[in-house]
């Protein structure tokens, strides 16, 4: 689903005049045309299907024991105030009998990231967009964010993150992802 640019330059011309301000002063005029476009790619995953973004290799015999890619940036935008959250995402899956390039990873993180979202969904719909594309014997994915809402605003905490972790499979199992877990805090 596309953006209604007409739509969003609409409402922010009115969201500048409620707040006060002219929004034909000079320094405001080519707001809402910014904004609409800046809310085009900030809200393009909406509606788009992350495993699309998953074009598996088939793989014959052993499928090795982990794929870990870290620290995959991203950006995403707050549904409950519409600020900005940014950080990165840690993947990794045990292969089934499917692959994907390292690439497609980070294309269904941004697919996901790229819609209104809270970090706790945007955790769950990555591992199930990688076990619905994958077929994995398990998933882990670990996101570490800072919140614009929690820096801003309220608490004003301008050095807190929040991390949150969605495991699948046999990467569910405490045991099982303490590897990966260690792998993923080394710091090269």
């Amino acid at each position: 689903m596309a953006v209604d640019r007409e739509r969003v330059e609409a409402a922010v011309r009115e969201l500048l005049a409620a707040i006060g301000d002219d929004p034909e002063r000079e320094g405001l005029r080519d707001t809402p045309r910014r904004v609409a476009t800046a809310y085009a790619e900030y809200f393009a995953g909406v509606g788009a299907d992350p495993t699309a973004q998953l074009d598996t290799l088939g793989l014959e015999g052993e499928t090795g024991e982990m794929v870990l890619l870290r620290d995959i940036e991203f950006r995403s935008m707050c549904e409950h105030h519409l600020l900005p959250f940014t950080g990165v995402a840690h993947i990794a899956y045990l292969p089934g009998d499917r692959i994907v390039g390292l690439g497609r990873i980070p294309a269904v993180v941004d697919v996901v990231a790229s819609r209104p979202q809270i970090q706790e969904r945007l955790t769950d719909e990555i591992a199930d967009a990688l076990v619905a594309g994958l077929a994995p014997r398990g998933v882990l994915v670990v996101i570490e964010a800072a919140h614009g809402c929690v820096q801003a605003r309220g608490a004003r905490q301008a050095s807190s993150t929040a991390v949150t972790v969605a495991s699948r499979g046999q990467l569910a199992e405490p045991l099982e992802r303490a590897e990966i877990m260690a792998l993923i805090g080394e710091r090269r």
